[in-house]
């Protein structure tokens, strides 16, 4: 008997199955969720962790008696790159999708990251929005050459390296620095003025501007991340790198969010608090949840309650979050003395004042805003205290 099953249920199999059969069961999922077939980073992610697990006889002991948490306090979390991981069962990326693995496979350029904030409403209902990027590609005129055929030489000054290292001797020692070389501007490749392409005078890309379709699904998170493969810089020689979207969760004036609850502060005002009535909640879509408080439940300053299923919608799941609803109670400024028997009537009887004995001496007082009384008498106080500091002692002398 397992402790929990959530590993088999990633990859769809019994507590009972097979080495070969867990095999089996990841190769299917992970071709259908690699990223590079358009599936979903995370929960690629997840399903090459479970497998890794399982695959392994010790934690999958660990993890079939005590679950994960067993895992956690072996160390057993970690593990390494689902990317790396995928190469070395299955042989790379090329095992699946016709290509080499990451460590063979030709250079890339730099990922282009760019940050898209949206608003709790977004995320709540959905968006889909349009993102401007300005990128290097291969100029078509000389494909990527630069400059007519043969005239593109290797630079003699750098050995076509792209840097040259000069030796700097500090003291005793010998400091080596690198700098771009000078001659070929750091590419190792010098082409003639006369020979260079007039499209792209030699640089062989140009930028150009490129609009991608961000879709921001119901229930993402700040921080997660979309990616759009092998949109960033072209460069002759490598394969473009990805362009990373990364989401950015604006503060909402109504809302918090954690997780997929939300919270929210209400007020409502004394005699809804003790009586009963109705409050409405202007949700993130266009609706407003009005909320029924029956006769005889009294709600207390400071209240939480919760609203079932009126949370953020969750991304992988089907039931959404909960809404928690934080109540403050309104009192009002003043209260006209001839309705004071009618509360009296309606409210509890106000509780009786200590009893004491006959050597205490009554003495009744009055109450004052502490604005302005404790500030000065305190403030006047400190102050006369400061001066007796700061003035020099009196002393007798001696006659």
């Amino acid at each position: 008997m397992v402790r929990e099953t959530k590993f088999y249920d990633l990859l769809e199999v019994p507590p009972n199955a097979t080495d070969s059969e867990l095999k089996k069961a990841y190769r299917k999922k992970a071709l259908r969720l690699h990223p590079d077939k358009g599936g979903d980073p995370e929960l690629f992610k997840e399903v090459t962790h479970a497998y890794e697990v399982l695959s392994d006889p010790e934690k999958r002991s660990i993890y079939d008696a005590r679950g994960e948490a067993g895992l956690s306090e072996q160390g057993g979390m970690g593990g390494m790159d689902p990317q790396d991981l995928f190469s070395q069962l299955f042989g790379g990326a090329g095992g699946f999708f016709g290509g080499g693995g990451r460590s063979s496979g030709p250079r890339k350029t730099k990922d282009l990251v760019h940050r898209v904030s949206v608003t709790l409403e977004d995320l709540y209902k959905g968006k889909t929005t349009k993102l401007a990027l300005t990128r290097n590609v291969i100029c078509s005129k000389c494909k990527g050459k630069g400059g007519k055929d043969g005239a593109v030489r290797t630079c003699v000054t750098c050995q076509g390296r792209g840097i040259k290292v000069h030796l700097r001797q500090m003291g005793p020692m010998i400091q080596q620095i690198q700098s771009a070389c000078d001659e070929c501007n750091g590419t190792g490749e010098v082409i003639n003025m006369k020979d260079r392409c007039t499209n792209c005078k030699g640089k062989k890309v140009l930028p150009e501007k490129k609009f991608l379709e961000v879709h921001i699904d119901k229930g993402m998170k700040g921080g997660q991340t979309i990616y759009f493969r092998g949109e960033s810089d072209q460069s002759p020689g490598a394969e473009p790198g990805d362009v990373v979207i990364v989401v950015e969760e604006k503060p909402h004036e109504r809302f918090k969010r954690q997780e997929n609850d939300l919270i929210t502060d209400i007020e409502v005002d004394l005699l809804t608090a003790l009586g009963g009535g109705k409050f409405a909640i202007r949700h993130l879509d266009d609706r407003a949840l009005v909320v029924k408080l029956e006769q005889g439940e009294i709600i207390k300053h400071g209240d939480l309650k919760v609203i079932h299923g009126q949370g953020m919608p969750s991304q992988r799941h089907h039931e959404p979050g909960d809404l928690y609803v934080k109540i403050s109670v309104h009192f009002p400024e003043s209260i006209d003395p001839q309705v004071i028997p009618l509360l009296e009537r309606a409210l509890p009887p106000r509780s009786p004042i200590e009893n004491f004995g006959k050597t205490i001496v009554i003495e009744e007082v009055a109450l004052d805003d502490a604005d302005t009384r404790t500030r000065g008498g305190v403030h006047n106080h400190d102050e006369s205290m400061d001066e007796d500091h700061d003035e020099p002692r009196v002393q007798c002398a001696n006659q």
